[in-house]
């Protein structure tokens, strides 16, 4: 295999994990559509589309493998090639969440809404974001811009908090709208999760460029 065919091999391997990433923001997005707007279709159809994604986390595991088999990579192709095998997993993970947030819609749409949905939507909104500019950073090899997405997480902590410390009160007030409330926490949670899958992503990309695993959850 010529140097020339295997950096093919690598935008390749950059493009399907691009695609990937697409797709997932786009379960992230609709997931949070469908709960904003009682969606049942659309939460459905966010589940459908998770074995699509997992198909794509297995085809894009394999080729990777494949690479390492063929070319045997040094330095920093391997740590392109091990990278991509760690981000496709946070990747899967981020669509899991989102059909954890689907499920939660289908569950609460016969229900009145304790309050109006602003916080949930403005805190998917930034993570959605931070999903895109890191597989950006992945792709571009942007060391620098990978640690300004990760940065992005205190924000969506501290919205987590205040969420918490809202549903809280809401609970005490009445006994009759804890269920509701554990259900918009979980989803809350749920974005607050995919946000440190985000951080994950972004020490890889450090690492590509460095060779130093940076610990950027501190």
């Amino acid at each position: 295999m010529t140097r020339s065919y295997f950096d093919k091999e690598l935008q390749d391997l950059q493009l399907s994990i691009l695609r990937m990433g697409s797709r997932v923001e786009e379960a992230l997005i609709h997931s949070i559509q469908a709960l904003k707007n009682k969606d049942i279709e659309l939460a459905e159809k966010v589940i459908m589309a998770d074995d699509v994604i997992d198909k794509m986390e297995l085809e894009i595991e394999d080729f990777c493998l494949k690479l390492i088999a063929l070319q045997q990579p040094m330095a920093k192709d391997l740590r392109m090639i091990a990278t991509s095998l760690k981000i496709i997993t946070d990747l899967e993970r981020m669509a899991d969440h989102a059909v954890d947030i689907a499920k939660i819609t289908k569950r609460l749409a016969n229900e009145k809404y304790i309050k109006e949905l602003i916080d949930i939507p403005r805190m998917a909104e930034i993570v959605t974001e931070m999903v895109r500019d890191s597989i950006d950073a992945y792709v571009n090899q942007d060391a620098e811009k990978a640690k300004e997405i990760s940065e992005r997480d205190d924000i969506v902590d501290g919205i987590h908090a205040q969420i918490f410390r809202e549903l809280l009160v809401l609970m005490m007030e009445d006994p009759k709208k804890i269920n509701q409330s554990t259900s918009f926490l979980f989803v809350s949670q749920y974005i607050e999760r995919v946000a440190d899958h985000v951080t994950n992503i972004c020490e890889w990309v450090i690492y590509t460029n460095t060779g130093v695993h940076p610990d950027l959850n501190e």
